[in-house]
């Protein structure tokens, strides 16, 4: 099949288990490129279902070549900091092909519902396919709960370059930043180097967590984020940790906890 042979192929699939949006879906272009948004939006408004082998036949070939087409980025070609085992890399991070990415997950633990949002959750659950949402939908069954904030919960990652994705559900903060809402950012970086080291990872990508939709500001997060790895690494972690930002502004953050830059 070409590219847009396999769009097609995978919008109509879903376009049967999921009628209702038909209407939606006629409004789109036909160029590659909406039809391409249209295949993401019906991935991410598709609630956990049985997977058609078909279809994850098609959809991981077309995230794989995607995947390549972006470029993939090896720990091996980052320059660390200035100091041992700590990297700064500003880019998308399902681009990364570290142990593990860590997602900034809500609390219902599947992903992001709102069509081509421009969340992390969105963009890593729609680089990596339906299987992650999938997993998770068990990891949740299984538990009976919503995901408490503050923990670490360890997935596949499918058709991503890493190996595995870390969920960390971040502190929402209100009006303004609590004693509490610190712990519990803390514990997601706690957590989620604690889980790494016990699955025997070397390496881990974090994205900011709980800055943007969460509203933890940038700066304090960040000092939060480096101090927690700082100290596990100090406790002998063994773990690589690559600070992924995305914004200039929190690369310009970074720069200077790190002395990097």
């Amino acid at each position: 099949m070409t590219r847009e042979e396999q769009v097609r192929f995978l919008i109509n699939i879903l376009l049967d288990e999921q009628p209702r949006y038909r209407e939606q879906a006629a409004l789109f272009s036909a160029d590659a490129a909406s039809q391409r948004c249209l295949l993401r939006s019906l991935m991410n408004l598709r609630p956990p279902l049985p997977l058609k082998r078909e279809f994850l036949a098609v959809q991981d070939e077309l995230l794989r070549a995607e995947a390549v087409e972006k470029g993939i980025v090896r720990i091996e070609e980052l320059e660390p900091a200035a100091e041992p085992d700590l990297y700064l890399w500003q880019g998308d991070i399902t681009r990364l092909a570290a142990d593990a990415i860590v997602n900034a997950a809500n609390s219902a633990l599947l992903g992001c519902f709102v069509p081509c949002h421009g969340c992390i959750d969105n963009a890593i659950h729609s680089a990596a396919g339906l299987q992650l949402r999938d997993e998770c939908a068990r990891i949740m069954q299984a538990q009976g709960r919503e995901e408490p904030t503050g923990q670490a919960r360890l997935t596949g990652a499918y058709n991503l370059p890493a190996k595995h994705v870390l969920h960390t559900v971040g502190p929402i903060v209100q009006d303004r930043v609590t004693e509490r809402d610190r712990q519990a950012l803390k514990s997601c970086y706690e957590s989620c180097l604690r889980l790494a080291a016990e699955r025997q990872l070397t390496s881990v990508a974090f994205c900011c967590i709980s800055t943007g939709e969460f509203r933890f500001p940038n700066r304090e997060a960040a000092g939060i984020a480096v101090a927690a790895v700082r100290e596990f690494l100090r406790r002998g972690g063994g773990v690589k940790v690559i600070f992924d930002v995305f914004k200039d502004a929190d690369l310009r953050i970074y720069e200077g906890l790190l002395g990097a830059g």
